[in-house]
């Protein structure tokens, strides 16, 4: 159930790339979007019209910056990304692509002057090499069956890639005289994923020999084993590394396999040798998430995040070192009560920087390893989301709440930020964004809580406004400056509405104490939260108290869900998405088990656990009886995390109750909506919804 606000490129260019070659050859090729708008009001066909910058790679000499774009077309509902290189300054930008095909993980080749990517041109994806001004563009694997990402060794001579490979029977294999039959043969748990069915196929890392000109001979260097290296599904290749010395890959993998395997967050980082073929494992004993793993220059010692707590996806990322000679381990973090994610190393290796979200923003810090002293470079209203070094600048990315992603360069010293990629400005200058405003809200149990404010654009004090109430999902996820597509807080705050969006209890960068408090509590203090954040802000004389609404996705629609029932008339309006609302059902149809096995303290038919009995008993369906409050549940088709089925339930529980409703199905989506045409069916039901409650 935990949100990510950061997809990876390969997750969205292959739900983008649905669609026959055919099709693309005679559809317009998909650029930028030079709009001349009629309105400085955001809609949401502005909003898909913004580029997605992403995948920033430094050259090695730290002369170029390489990244991609992603445009989107709302009559053709896809997308095409784009490669582009400019100077690390920003000056001398260049488009090196322009076809109707998707680049991706495009990197720098260690000599520093080619650029390595992967394309689906040939009909399968394949990797392929241009200079760094894009010219003599070539194709340089035939692996069979494609790949999906890639990584070159420091002396160039070597790559890794990843790719799927089938390890189980499928049906077919078992009854080969059945070439048609569908039927899933499922012997145990997990048979399913977030939004796959899991069929058997791996991804597995392989390691191939380049010469410059082709990729060949690729070894699977995990053949046999029915498991995945990057985890699956949010991870990317930051889970592999090569050793300094081109001798070893340092890999991420959960080895465990059915049951356990739903059970357990117990990955590992495992060393394979290239010379001798022999895999280690370096984390052996270390329960919790074991990921991401990088060297120090010289080779002689690893780090890696780790979380302590096993069976708890949201323990705090410790920053480990493994003296690889010695076996010794350290936490470097023991007193930095934040999560670390993407280290880089400065000054030569004796310096790292890395991003950490701390009280509801992500900034840079620098960290002197010897000493383990850690600083803040960065502050402000805004999150970074990745950083590199470039000589003595750091090239990182950043949103806010009211601008999406760009590239900027970081003084380290004095953590000013010029922006570089100036990708949406075209777009941005013809609009007036919302404001937001930091506010700290004294709860019912006296602590402290950050809470986001959102202003229309033009907004008037001495006007009245309608307000919602954003419930953050996760439940431990963070409440950030984030930029989405979908809970975009400019585009609700452009529709007319202030957005009360509260830090409640459970959200994470504001210490794992509170991140805490939310586990086998669900409807207990983090729904205080939400109504004490609401009963504040309405008290505005510029809010109107009778036309408040309550909004939210997965945890956030579970906390819609169980507000509909003990709101005690505070809102006319509700949408849920995607959100839990039979805690009972949802336990034993979710994927993976060790999630509510955490949150709710037990199963439900543990009945002398009453930890466990506390949590389901704060269900939200428990409180349908109280429902009278106008609802719209939406719900995607492929949520395997929370099945459908649960928006169903919510759905005809209020309509057999006579409460007015609407279901928003989507048979083609996930936890998440990701095509063009569906996201912008999604905004414009959302606000109608809301309109018609709240506005009519």
């Amino acid at each position: 159930m935990k949100n990510t606000f950061a997809f990876t490129v390969l997750a969205i260019v292959m739900a983008s790339c649905q669609v026959t070659l055919t099709q693309e050859d005679e559809a317009p090729l998909i650029t930028k979007n030079n709009l001349t708008l009629t309105s400085d009001i955001m809609t949401p066909e502005v909003l898909w019209s913004f580029g997605r910058l992403g995948d920033v790679q430094v050259s090695p000499d730290g002369i170029k910056i390489l990244y991609g774009v992603s445009y989107y077309s709302i009559e053709q509902n896809r997308s095409n990304r784009e490669l582009f290189v400019m100077n690390s300054d920003g000056s001398g930008k260049l488009q090196l692509t322009e076809s109707p095909e998707n680049e991706f993980n495009a990197v720098w080749h260690p000599d520093g002057k080619r650029i390595v990517y992967l394309s689906s041109t040939s009909g399968e994806v394949q990797a392929w090499v241009m200079n760094g001004d894009g010219s003599g563009n070539k194709q340089i694997s035939e692996v069979e069956g494609g790949f999906n990402s890639l990584a070159f060794s420091p002396d160039g001579t070597r790559v890794l890639i990843t790719k799927d490979v089938q390890v189980d029977q499928t049906t077919q294999d078992r009854y080969p005289d059945l070439p048609n039959a569908d039927g899933r043969i499922i012997n145990d748990l997990m048979y399913r994923h977030w939004d796959v069915w899991e069929d058997g196929a791996y991804s597995h890392i392989y390691v191939a020999d380049f010469d410059g000109q082709k990729i060949s001979g690729p070894k699977d260097i995990m053949s046999g084993e029915p498991f995945d290296s990057p985890l699956m599904p949010f991870g990317g290749m930051e889970e592999i590394s090569w050793t300094p010395d081109g001798r070893g890959i340092a890999y991420t993998c959960k080895k465990l396999s059915g049951l356990e395997y739903t059970l357990s967050t117990n990955s590992d980082i495992y060393l394979y040798h290239l010379e001798s073929g022999e895999t280690e494992n370096l984390t052996e004993g270390m329960p919790g998430y074991d990921k991401a793993p990088f060297f120090s220059p010289d080779g002689r010692k690893m780090y890696w995040l780790s979380m302590e707590r096993a069976g708890f996806e949201s323990d705090k990322d410790r920053l480990f070192e493994l003296e690889l000679e010695s076996g010794e381990k350290r936490d470097l973090t023991e007193d930095f009560d934040y999560s670390p994610s993407g280290p880089v190393w400065m000054d030569g290796g004796n310096t790292l920087c890395f991003v950490a979200g701390v009280k509801s923003t992500f900034q840079l810090y620098r960290m002197e390893v010897d000493l383990r002293r850690i600083s803040p470079i960065t502050s402000g209203r805004h999150d970074y989301h990745s950083v590199a070094v470039a000589g003595d600048r750091l090239i990182a990315t950043r949103v806010d709440m009211t601008k999406p992603q760009e590239i900027y360069s970081v003084d380290p010293g004095s953590g000013e930020a010029t922006e570089l990629s100036f990708e949406n400005k075209h777009l941005l200058d013809q609009l007036t964004m919302p404001t937001v405003e930091e506010r700290w809200i004294t709860t019912t149990d006296q602590k402290e809580m950050l809470t986001w404010v959102i202003y229309p654009p033009h907004f008037d004090r001495n006007q009245k406004y309608p307000a919602l109430l954003y419930c953050e999902g996760g439940p431990q996820s963070p409440l950030s400056q984030f930029w989405s597509y979908r809970w975009n807080f400019s585009q609700m705050a452009s529709n007319g509405y202030i957005v009360v969006a509260p830090n409640r209890r459970g959200v994470t960068t504001h210490g794992q104490e509170w991140t805490d408090q939310i586990s086998k509590d669900n409807s207990g203090q983090a729904m205080q939260d939400l109504l004490r954040a609401i009963d504040v802000v309405k008290a505005e004389p510029f809010v109107d108290e009778d036309r408040l609404g309550s909004i939210g996705a997965s945890f956030g629609g579970f906390s819609v869900f169980w507000l509909a029932g003990n709101h005690e008339k505070r809102f006319k309006a509700f949408i849920a998405h995607c959100g839990v609302f039979n805690s009972e059902m949802e336990y034993m149809t979710t994927d993976e088990m060790f999630f509510d096995n955490w949150e709710k303290g037990g199963a439900p038919w543990e009945k002398d656990n009453p930890v466990a009995m506390k949590s389901f008993a704060g269900s939200p369906h428990h409180y349908v009886g109280n429902w009278d409050t106008p609802i719209m549940v939406i719900h995607g088709e492929h949520d395997y995390r929370i099945p459908y089925t649960q928006g169903m339930a919510a759905f005809n529980s209020a309509r057999l109750r006579g409460i007015p409703s609407k279901l928003l199905f989507f048979p083609s989506e996930t936890h998440w909506v990701l095509s063009p045409q569906n996201g912008i069916l999604w905004q414009r039901e959302f606000k109608a919804w809301l309109d018609q409650w709240l506005k009519d």
